[in-house]
């Protein structure tokens, strides 16, 4: 393929039209519009529906734009850096972050990483969902406890717990007896299995509010409506202050949080510098570390 007619097809759809890309480029528009007629002769496709006034991609046009526009901003970042005589990151970097992470830590981060680094460009999404990251345009993903992706290669930086936490004024359940419970879902199980110093204990729950977020599970349980399951990173200064008492820690696998990216793409200088910030923030990736992020 030849990739300065790819690039000259690139721009002319970045710009919506020739005319457009010829004055962005200061290209004459008859050489941009025989490139790109070069380029889908070439490939055997349309990429470009030409109207008298209008240009529009064809479906096929659409995907490639999306996936050269992306490659060739990183071989000309690419080229820059090395010019300038070193691979000091540079460019825009996004970013895809679960939600109750980007609420209680992300913002400081992305604050701190802008000011060190201030010629990367960065841009956090804030999502639960597992991303297509080559597809929707993503450098790098955080997200937690991750399905096995080949595609993807990734590492941990933060390692967290589920306990059950409630106001000191709330009497803990007997055998016989349920607690009052702010839940995630209507659905959940009655029944929390906790561990003790004692060994598994169940603690019976009657659910009195289904809330979505965390971070609302929370602030109902520190009013004191019932116990919740909550990460440790997200109630530490709680328990530490005695506001918020531990009934025990939720029997079941850690929460690990994920930085992944793909396999197939060579390793930005931007990304690195990203890996290397959230090492600096979570050296030893336990929950205090991150209950300092978060704060009170």
């Amino acid at each position: 393929m030849d990739l300065l007619a790819l690039a000259d097809f690139v721009l002319v759809a970045r710009h919506g039209g020739f005319g457009r890309a010829a004055r962005a480029a200061t290209r004459p528009k008859a050489t941009l519009s025989r490139r790109v007629a070069e380029l889908e002769a070439g490939l055997g496709l349309r990429l470009l529906e030409r109207g008298a006034r209008t240009l529009k991609l064809t479906e096929e046009g659409r995907a490639l734009y999306e996936r050269a526009g992306h490659l060739l901003t990183e071989l000309d970042e690419t080229a820059a850096a090395i010019a300038s005589g070193g691979q000091r990151p540079r460019g825009k970097l996004r970013i895809s972050a679960p939600l109750l992470f980007s609420q209680t830590a992300m913002g400081k981060i992305a604050a701190g990483f802008a000011l060190k680094y201030p010629e990367v460009r960065l841009e956090v999404s804030t999502e639960d969902r597992a991303v297509d990251m080559i597809e929707e345009g993503f450098d790098l993903a955080i997200r937690v406890n991750p399905n096995p992706d080949e595609t993807l290669v990734g590492r941990a930086f933060l390692h967290d717990r589920l306990v059950v936490a409630a106001s000191p004024g709330l009497a803990r359940p007997t055998a016989n007896t349920t607690a009052p419970a702010v839940v995630r879902s209507a659905s959940d199980r009655l029944t929390w299995q906790v561990m003790t110093a004692t060994g598994p204990t169940p603690i019976m729950i009657e659910p009195v509010l289904a809330l979505t977020s965390l971070v609302m599970v929370r602030d109902a349980v520190r009013a004191g409506v019932g116990a919740g399951r909550l990460p440790l990173s997200l109630v530490s200064h709680d328990l530490a202050d005695g506001t918020l008492v531990e009934w025990g820690e939720v029997d079941g696998p850690d929460i690990v949080l994920w930085t992944l990216y793909p396999s197939k793409r060579l390793l930005s200088a931007r990304v690195s510098a990203f890996l290397d910030y959230l090492k600096q923030a979570f050296p030893k990736g336990t929950p205090d570390e991150l209950a300092a992020y978060i704060g009170k």
